[in-house]
């Protein structure tokens, strides 16, 4: 399936399938199955599809519907939310790096950057496929 969203071309032959999630099965009106995707710019989409009584359920008619689909994109925290919530830990891992099991030491602060630093930073992270924060992080433990 291709679609251009907001300027942004998303394929489905292209990019790459990172994860898959699913409920009951194709003669179930509520059945529906969701892919997550990955395009070679780092950025993340969703290709759902599903029954008359699922989301993705399209109207036919007056109080009629049918099985639809659709493509969603998927900004990177986005992208790890629905991977929690559909994939087991290690693909988890796999598609976003490994998680620290103590995360609480982290911290949240503000900083004033330019807009050009903060356009690198994010072009970084969808490179990389990481957080901005993970970026940072990064840079300064480098050097």
């Amino acid at each position: 399936m291709k679609k251009i969203i907001d300027g942004k071309r998303y394929d489905t032959d292209s990019a790459k399938e990172v994860g898959y999630a699913s409920y009951s099965h194709r003669g179930d009106f509520n059945f529906w199955e969701e892919t997550l995707y990955r395009k070679s710019t780092g950025e993340f989409f969703l290709h759902g599809e599903g029954g008359p009584m699922s989301r993705y359920a399209v109207t036919v008619g007056q109080n009629e519907w049918s099985g639809g689909q659709k493509l969603i994109p998927l900004n990177l925290d986005a992208a790890k939310k629905w991977a929690e919530k559909n994939l087991d830990a290690d693909a988890y891992e796999k598609l976003f790096g490994i998680v620290e099991e103590d995360s609480s030491a982290k911290r949240t602060v503000t900083f004033s950057l330019t807009e050009r630093t903060i356009e690198l930073i994010t072009r970084m992270a969808m490179e990389a496929g990481c957080t901005k924060s993970e970026v940072i992080e990064t840079l300064v433990n480098n050097k």
